[in-house]
């Protein structure tokens, strides 16, 4: 019976220290942007989610020589803006970092617009003397579509000492055809 009883006990602290363990790595208070569907970019910008609306979301792919420029933008019903720049890219997929030193210019910008005074805020990475502050990394890509994710710290354009993060970024976004 105490072998019994001695079982029973260490089956019960082994659940209860499983149950401890795998929820002490909740973290309530970080969203989880949603992986973008097509036409839309997704991210966690200082605390809340951000998910583009489809109208208010394009992406251009323009050729300047043997290399692209691309740039990938959307807006949420609030007034907020992200928008992805890639300068220099072969048109494949990579990881692009997001630095003043980087060989391929990689930039993001984060813009809150005031709809009420219409005034605007802007987030800008890279910046002066930054360093790496994220990066830009194509998945997908076709003549029609680009798919990838993102992340980046921008400083404000207009208060050195406000940066935002801007995380857990995804985009699926059809090219504008002209």
């Amino acid at each position: 019976m105490k072998t019994l009883k001695k079982i029973s006990i260490l089956f019960l602290a082994t659940v209860l220290s499983t149950s401890i363990i795998s929820c002490s790595g909740d973290d309530e208070g970080t969203p989880v942007p949603p992986i973008a569907v097509e036409g839309t970019i997704t991210a966690a910008v200082g605390g809340s989610n951000f998910t583009s609306i489809a109208q208010g979301t394009t992406a251009v792919k323009v050729a300047t020589g043997d290399a692209y420029t691309i740039t990938v933008q959307g807006t949420d019903l609030g007034g907020r803006q992200i928008q992805l720049i890639l300068n220099g890219v072969d048109g494949t997929t990579g990881t692009y970092e997001i630095s003043p030193e980087a060989s391929i210019s990689a930039i993001g910008t984060y813009i809150e617009i005031n709809t009420t005074t219409f005034t605007s805020q802007t987030w800008v990475a890279p910046f002066e003397n930054s360093g790496v502050t994220g990066s830009i990394t194509i998945t997908e890509i076709s003549d029609t579509n680009i798919k990838g994710t993102f992340n980046f710290t921008a400083r404000n354009q207009e208060n050195a000492q406000d940066s935002k993060a801007i995380t857990g970024g995804s985009f699926n976004v059809n090219f504008m055809q002209f």
